[in-house]
């Protein structure tokens, strides 16, 4: 969290961090309930997380314009969100699953939070609270349980390259979502960047970037046009499309990048966590995908473990922020697991 002016007003901004991250996770969550009705019809997954890319980058075009001057004060920020936040958790996750279960790809992706804690620690050379720790560690145990990450295990060390990679780009996503959220150093005059404009420019870039990947030229159009089966219930594939873009990912990414710079990166990381647990709840009450006693105490757990991350107490630097680094990750097991991460 940032350094406020009271502890009133940094509990004020701890508790609205902690709902916009709620927020974030649950509209990113509900991206692949959306989503699997498209594939399952016949879109690629590739062409839907490029479809939701640009759809939200066309409808943040207007922020884009209104924070043009980023462009010009912090290029390599938004190039960087657009390349590791958007693109790049994408293009490793979905190449990651060509090699290994979804299981093992969404666990390796939610080390992210660890990976967020290393880089606080020893990159940045800032005190971890236990809490964070502790919180971070019951998350992860969780998430294997959530995702069974035991079922149908197959190593193959590309793949496991590649879903770390993906991990690496959530951690991009924390770390970018909080650089330039105050002037830099011998900076005073350089205005914080807009989270905002951080947002509209990245889904541009990351769009452009996924262009190459995802060939949307090829995208079978007709599909949109027709009806999807949510679990026995027709819903137009427009109105599903209208969700993934506006919800699952222009609010999604809107709450989540405010949310970093109102909590640390590790607890805003622990946090997005919860994506996981809230998409499979959503498959299973909307797309009637049942689970497992064991799944049930992995998503116990895990809430236990973002609760207890949350309560943490982040010690900040004087006239810094309190940390860097968070991650968005994306993919959500059953509900998320033909679709996307963040």
């Amino acid at each position: 969290m940032h350094a406020t002016s009271s502890p009133v007003d940094a509990a004020r901004a701890r508790t609205t961090g902690l709902l916009l991250a709620l927020v974030s996770a649950c509209s990113f969550g509900s991206s692949g309930v959306a989503a699997k009705p498209l594939i399952e019809a016949g879109l690629e997954p590739l062409h839907v997380t490029w479809l939701r890319a640009a759809g939200a980058a066309v409808v943040l075009l207007p922020l884009a314009w209104r924070h043009r001057s980023l462009v010009r004060e912090r290029p390599w920020l938004l190039l960087g969100f657009g390349l590791l936040a958007v693109a790049g958790v994408q293009a490793f996750y979905f190449t990651a699953l060509s090699r290994i279960p979804v299981g093992v790809a969404l666990l390796i992706e939610y080390l992210a939070p660890a990976l967020v804690l290393l880089w606080v620690r020893f990159v940045q050379r800032r005190p971890v609270t236990r809490a964070a720790a502790v919180g971070m560690v019951l998350a992860v145990g969780g998430l294997s349980c959530v995702v069974e990450v035991w079922a149908g295990l197959r190593l193959d060390g590309l793949g496991l390259l590649l879903a770390l990679g993906a991990a690496c780009c959530q951690v991009g996503y924390f770390v970018l979502s909080d650089h330039g959220s105050t002037a830099e150093e011998g900076e005073a005059a350089r205005r914080p960047a807009d989270p905002l404009g951080v947002i509209a420019y990245g889904l541009l870039i990351g769009a452009l970037a996924l262009t190459v990947v995802a060939r949307p030229w090829n995208t079978d159009w007709a599909v949109l046009g027709r009806s999807a089966t949510m679990d026995g219930t027709d819903v137009n594939g427009l109105v599903l499309l209208a969700w993934i873009v506006l919800v699952a990912t222009a609010t999604a990414y809107v709450t989540g990048v405010v949310s970093v710079r109102l909590l640390s990166p590790p607890v805003a990381g622990v946090v997005a966590c919860l994506e996981a647990v809230i998409a499979t709840v959503l498959a299973w009450v909307l797309l009637g995908e049942h689970l497992s006693a064991v799944q049930l105490a992995g998503g116990a757990l895990v809430l236990v473990g973002a609760f207890i991350a949350q309560r943490s107490t982040p010690r900040p630097q004087s006239g810094s922020s309190a940390s860097g680094a968070p991650v968005a990750g994306s993919g959500a097991p059953e509900a998320d697991r033909d679709v996307s991460a963040r």
